[in-house]
């Protein structure tokens, strides 16, 4: 132990955006219950890079005593999370509905499926057609270089925008890849970048629009694309977009991120 530099987060003002996640170059911050929290005091290097990004001024540096910044630490620790998202190998793309291979035994959730494109007119009982290409959705299990990813125009939506806008898959998903997630309440969000990453090189996605709600905590996952966009070695033929939800559902604003 010894007294030296040291980020301290206010659990009060603290509104869960996860700026600061992505903003960590060591990892040494996750959101935990909707809250950011210090992973571990030997992970942070007490430099403060994560103040700038917090909105709410929840982020301070104090100096006292703690364990001491171990940059091998923090190496092991990021090697762990990038080995936890390496992408499930696929060796042929999967056929309309197919379920993948025979020998799957990971959760049945997390499994990949291609559906077969959805008919051009509304269901039976007058009920909108699924415009669902694939599954999984959320962006934890799904692996990025899926083959519903390659060359695909991609959606990555907050959790909540499909509840709220009426018609959402008519009007923004169909022909679309979907990704989906929540930047206040998802752990671990460091894993998104880089799977977002691994999108734009290794899957080659043609464009990346994101749709999120009006309020303060989903404006982590625009600023966690235009990270992406920025650190990718490929450029996205198409700039990344956003569109903003209110909270009925109407579209507030529209604009290129990168």
């Amino acid at each position: 132990m010894a007294v030296r530099d040291i980020i301290e987060i206010d659990q009060k003002l603290c509104d869960g955006c996860g700026l600061c996640v992505t903003a960590c170059a060591e990892g040494a911050i996750a959101l935990v219950d909707g809250k950011a929290r210090l992973v571990s005091e030997t992970y942070c290097d007490g430099l403060g890079a994560c103040l700038g990004e917090c909105p709410q001024g929840a982020i301070t540096v104090v100096r006292r005593d703690s364990a001491d910044f171990d940059q091998a630490a923090v190496e092991q620790h990021l090697a762990a999370r990038e080995r936890a998202v390496k992408p499930m190998p696929v060796s042929v793309p999967l056929a309309a509905g197919h379920a993948g291979p025979a020998h799957f035994a990971g959760c049945p959730g997390s499994q990949a499926r291609v559906f077969a494109p959805p008919p051009g007119v509304a269901a039976s009982g007058g009920q909108e057609s699924s415009q669902l290409r694939q599954w999984p959705v959320q962006l934890h299990l799904l692996s990025p270089t899926a083959p519903y990813f390659a060359n695909a125009d991609v959606l990555l939506a907050a959790d909540c925008v499909a509840f709220a806008v009426g018609g959402f898959h008519s009007r923004f998903l169909k022909g679309r890849s979907l990704a989906i997630a929540c930047p206040k309440l998802d752990s671990n969000q460091q894993v998104y970048l880089q799977k977002l990453v691994s999108m734009i090189d290794e899957a080659g996605i043609s464009s990346l629009t994101v749709m999120v709600m009006e309020v303060p905590c989903c404006s982590g996952l625009v600023r966690m694309a235009q990270q992406a966009a920025s650190r990718a070695q490929r450029t996205i033929p198409v700039p990344v977009s956003c569109l903003v939800v209110g909270l009925q559902g109407n579209i507030l604003a529209e604009y290129k991120v990168a």
